[in-house]
């Protein structure tokens, strides 16, 4: 029976990019989405048209009771979870602290951080082998900006990578004796949609000359990355980061 494997946020840039390469290399995929149905039902398509196993699940990872229903609906689907890699994540407007409200605050975290927690619970609570598990893979998705800081962007997103950071240390240690690595990239100045939800499509562009390889990332290039840590490639390490920065 092929691997599976949960990509939350799969729907566009690198989610589909990571879901793409996994079935390429022989996983079947869950692909989560919020919002953007018809990019996850087309990411489907192409997957299955390719002679590959996937399904899309909408969920907001955010909303526990809707977690909850993801991974119910995986159960079923699939009877099996292998590998989850927690890339669901956003960012606002860019801004500089003293113009941030709360309500900006809890959206940031409740995606970037409490999401990732909620699905590293369930994935744990399926794989750990004092669950009846067979042990497995979690994969985070964290950033540059959690060791850069992003100034006068948005500190907010990068405290909440630095988080995934924390968690993903803290939790590699708490169940490797399940069977369980947890590993992290920290993808650095990458070419997604994710600068145009920040207000500027163009920021790739505007910054690249200070990365020193002089180019900006691409989605597939941080998938090779996830894939890596996901695999029995890394089967020693754990609690280990990946920068795909471009050497920043």
């Amino acid at each position: 029976m092929d691997k599976v494997m949960l990509v939350t946020g799969a729907s566009r840039g690198i989610g589909a990019a990571t879901a793409l390469l996994a079935t390429e290399r022989g996983y079947a995929v869950a692909i989560n989405y919020h919002r953007r149905r018809d990019a996850a039902d087309e990411l489907v398509r192409r997957i299955r048209a390719a002679g590959g196993r996937a399904e899309a699940f909408a969920a907001d990872v955010a909303c526990e009771d809707e977690v909850l229903k993801l991974f119910r609906d995986l159960d079923q689907a699939f009877g099996r979870l292998d590998v989850l890699v927690n890339n669901a994540g956003m960012l606002e407007r860019q801004m500089r602290l003293e113009d941030m409200d709360a309500a900006r605050l809890q959206r940031v975290f409740a995606v970037n951080v409490t999401g990732s927690f909620l699905c590293a619970r369930e994935a744990v609570r399926r794989m750990a082998r004092s669950h009846g598990g067979a042990g497995g893979s979690i994969v985070n998705v964290s950033s540059m900006a959690s060791r850069l800081g992003s100034p006068n962007e948005y500190i907010d997103y990068a405290a909440a990578k630095g988080a995934i950071d924390s968690m993903t240390i803290g939790l590699a240690k708490e169940v490797a004796a399940e069977g369980i690595r947890v590993n992290a990239v920290r993808p650095g100045l990458i070419d997604t949609e994710i600068h145009a939800s920040g207000g500027e499509p163009g920021r790739v562009e505007r910054l690249k000359s200070a990365i020193p390889l002089g180019r900006g990332g691409q989605a597939e290039e941080v998938a090779r990355a996830i894939l890596f840590l996901a695999g029995d490639e890394s089967s020693y390490s754990t609690g280990t980061f990946v920068d795909v920065s471009g050497g920043r």
